[in-house]
């Protein structure tokens, strides 16, 4: 049996891990860590293909979530077909998502919302000044923190992938993989290291111009009896932020109203949304900035312009905050995806800029297919 190691036990590296066993491979999984801590779970647990344009993005998005749906039913792994709700305000909002229903309606299953339609889907929509919603029905909500967690034990459990964790590499020479004293071989490597991409070829890395981002998230205490906020909940600031709609003429508009009005906004990379998971709390964010060392600690300015928009679409019964935090994750300006050669048997696989739970099922398996 041919045999592989893939290196990052993050939402890249399983998916790489299971596309790998689908195609007969021996797979073992090295993780620095003891368990996965970086950004596979400092996110939404948001399941997006609505953000992806149209083609390639889009369909790997969709594959994305037939395997999440898979995995985390038979891994009985919480998860929660929600959709999405995109809920405006301005005029130059209604007309984008309007422009994009009309432009997707033999593509994507998806809808333009009267308010009261809209506050039908769910009781977490602010009604004040409401236009319509776009509705999705394809998005699908984990938390993060148990589905990261919990899919090494069902990708043992159900293709003998090996992991290992506590187990830094620290050297690559194909087929050798070097964890400190222990070497280990393997006819394939996959490096899926994430923001920690400096450690095994950082020439590859330099040259390719791969930077970071610093985002900054919140979530609530558990909501009272279990109120739920139904949809995936965004507002008009998402349109400016996700690909999709960049096919919309009437998104320039938009943009120079939110350049002139929001300057903060936009020098943060602000946009928000928000999630509910299976405990009933609420996951708020998030900020966006670009390069390669950031500040560790949180700016509390940076949260109250999310908490302040977050008003704009929302009326969440308890905004009691829990728990604020930053995560950090690979990012290649214009690009979707940072995949290297650096040497015959070895493969980087990186730089999904923040869509990594939503493509990375698909991406890793379109990368085994042409690999093996």
């Amino acid at each position: 049996m041919k045999s592989a190691i893939v290196i990052g036990a993050g939402i890249v590296g399983m998916a790489t891990a299971r596309a790998l066993a689908e195609k007969g491979y021996a797979v073992k999984v090295f993780e620095r860590n003891e368990k996965c801590v970086g950004a596979s779970i400092r996110n939404f647990g948001m399941v997006w293909p609505i953000g992806q344009p149209k083609g390639t993005l889009y369909e790997r998005a969709m594959r994305a979530r037939a395997i999440w749906r898979q995995s985390c039913t038979e891994g009985n792994i919480w998860h929660n077909e929600v959709g999405s709700l995109l809920n405006v305000y301005e005029e130059d909002e209604l007309r984008v998502i309007e422009e994009f229903a009309e432009l997707n309606k033999d593509y994507r299953e998806v809808a333009i919302l009267t308010p009261e339609q809209t506050v039908a889907k769910s009781a977490a929509t602010n009604p004040k000044g409401l236009k319509a919603s776009l509705w999705s029905p394809t998005e699908i909500i984990v938390d993060p923190r148990e589905a990261i967690w919990k899919l090494p034990a069902y990708l043992g459990n159900k293709y003998g992938i090996e992991f290992h964790f506590n187990k830094a590499v620290t050297r690559i020479e194909h087929p050798k993989v070097h964890t400190g004293k222990e070497v280990h071989e393997a006819d394939l490597i996959f490096v899926c290291s994430g923001a920690d991409f400096e450690t095994l070829y950082p020439e590859t890395f330099t040259a390719s111009g791969i930077t970071k981002c610093k985002l900054q998230m919140l979530r609530t205490v558990p909501q009272d009896d279990n109120w739920q906020i139904g949809p995936a909940l965004c507002g008009g600031l998402t349109l400016t932020h996700y690909g999709a709609f960049a096919e919309c003429k009437s998104l320039a508009a938009l943009n120079e109203r939110v350049e002139r009005t929001m300057p903060d906004y936009v020098k943060w990379g602000i946009h928000v949304m928000i999630s509910q998971n299976g405990l009933s709390e609420i996951t708020i964010g998030d900020s966006h900035e670009y390069g390669l060392v950031h500040d560790p600690f949180d700016r509390d300015d940076i949260n109250q312009l999310i908490m302040h928009y977050l008003h704009k679409f929302s009326n969440v019964q308890d905004l009691e905050i829990a728990q604020t935090w930053n995560g950090t994750y690979a990012k290649l300006k214009g690009k979707t995806e940072f995949v290297a050669t650096p040497e015959s048997g070895v493969t980087i696989i990186n730089g999904l800029s923040g869509a990594g739970m939503t493509l990375s099922f698909g991406l890793a398996e379109e990368v085994v297919n042409a690999t093996v």
